[in-house]
């Protein structure tokens, strides 16, 4: 192929690799609009009165997501679970996230009740975080994922990587709802487990992954005006 040649192909390859960033860039414009639409019902359904999980018929998870909730019962400690890997302020530790046996019912709900401080972001001191006796529960329900949450054993206790639902409907002995109470912090409740804001809404990476991609796209194409100046610029030499 001559030097002729071999420019023209750096061209088109150089406005493919243009096009494609070009494109990159669209989809993540795409994903900052479909989670500023997600933001907008999550920060709705917020503002919406509580639902109490003590109405059986006020259950269904479509109700329920992202929804200031209450729920009346007891601690099942004996099939709590220790979500590993997290950290608070730089402090490494777990979430300890407890099954709340709610009141004249075969059915629990998860309760994020906080965060425990651990050196390894495992093993956790969980053992005298006991609050016994019928409770009352005020959090906000979260929906619970799938995928990813098969428990690991670490010196004979499981930890988790997160919630996964159908791992966690697996191992319990009785229903579960499909939501997670992240439970409000409140000065009446012990210091620990450490309980725990709800996470800030907002439009995450992608305005900025966004930007990079169409940087690219724009340097893509200024390389192949480069080549294609350079040519002419020879072709015009004596």
């Amino acid at each position: 192929m001559t030097s002729s040649g071999w420019r023209w192909l750096a061209v088109a390859v150089l406005l493919l690799v243009s096009a494609g960033c070009a494109r990159l860039g669209i989809w993540q414009l795409s994903r900052l609009h479909q989670r500023r639409a997600i933001n907008a019902a999550i920060i709705r359904a917020r503002t919406e009165p509580p639902i109490s999980l003590d109405e059986p018929g006020r259950r269904d998870s479509a109700s329920l997501a992202y929804r200031r909730t209450v729920g009346t019962g007891r601690y099942d400690r004996s099939h709590e679970l220790v979500i590993r890997g997290q950290a608070y302020l730089e402090t490494p530790g777990v979430y300890l996230v407890t099954p709340l046996r709610l009141r004249e019912s075969d059915t629990a709900v998860l309760v994020l009740r906080g965060f425990v401080p651990a050196p390894d972001a495992v093993r956790g001191d969980t053992a005298g975080l006991n609050e016994p006796g019928e409770l009352r529960v005020a959090g906000l329900a979260e929906p619970i994922g799938s995928g990813g949450g098969q428990p690991l054993e670490v010196e004979g206790r499981s930890t988790w990587a997160r919630l996964d639902l159908p791992a966690l409907r697996h191992a319990f002995p009785y229903p579960i709802l499909p939501i997670a109470l992240r439970q409000t912090p409140d000065s009446a409740l012990p210091r620990y487990p450490l309980r725990l804001d709800a996470p800030e809404v907002d439009d995450g990476p992608h305005l900025n992954y966004a930007v990079q991609w169409f940087l690219f796209s724009a340097m893509g194409v200024a390389f192949a005006l480069v080549v294609v100046a350079r040519r002419g610029g020879e072709q015009r030499a004596p």
